[in-house]
């Protein structure tokens, strides 16, 4: 018999109270927060900055992954960004007094805030039209809570990579 925990998060069932066409949301997001939590343990704080071949930092993508994830969930609501977001996104890739450890609690708490808000979101809303940024560009409650999911994977794959590239030149590899 297999341990639930052991496998990956869709195949582990539906999260409670989480819509029916959002569980995949929700879902990607849980596996994305194990995924970095796993991949982060004890990682060498002197390398948080590095960028190997002039890619983005893994302290960038930690940074990013919590204000990307943030920002959508703004304007699923129907909100625009604060000056406090606005800041935080100028801000990413800069590197910080934070630990690795500390940016990986900040994005595990952003995904608890997300799933929070799709429990909430009414599945009669997603077509809504969503306005996004200056440009005020169209999308829907769906589109940016699906976006949400995809953009934090993409970044959680680009964070494994870098991560594991530097921990491989650091070892001498």
């Amino acid at each position: 018999m297999t341990q639930t925990k052991n496998l990956e998060v869709w195949l582990r069932g539906p999260v409670a109270g989480v819509p029916a066409l959002l569980q995949p949301v929700a879902h990607a997001l849980l596996q994305a927060r194990d995924e970095v939590e796993n991949y982060m343990h004890e990682f060498p704080e002197d390398l948080m900055w590095e960028r190997p071949a002039g890619v983005a930092s893994v302290g960038y993508h930690l940074q990013h992954l919590t204000g990307i994830l943030q920002r959508l969930l703004t304007y699923a609501r129907g909100e625009a960004l604060s000056e406090e977001q606005l800041a935080y996104l100028y801000a990413e890739g800069k590197p910080t007094e934070a630990t690795a450890q500390d940016l990986v609690q900040a994005f595990h708490e952003q995904v608890d805030k997300a799933l929070e808000q799709i429990r909430q979101t009414d599945e009669n809303t997603m077509t809504d039209v969503r306005r996004v940024g200056r440009a005020q560009v169209e999308s829907t409650v769906i589109g940016l809570l699906f976006h949400a999911a995809e953009h934090s994977m993409r970044h959680v794959g680009q964070l494994l990579v870098t991560a594991r590239v530097l921990r491989g030149q650091a070892n001498g590899a």
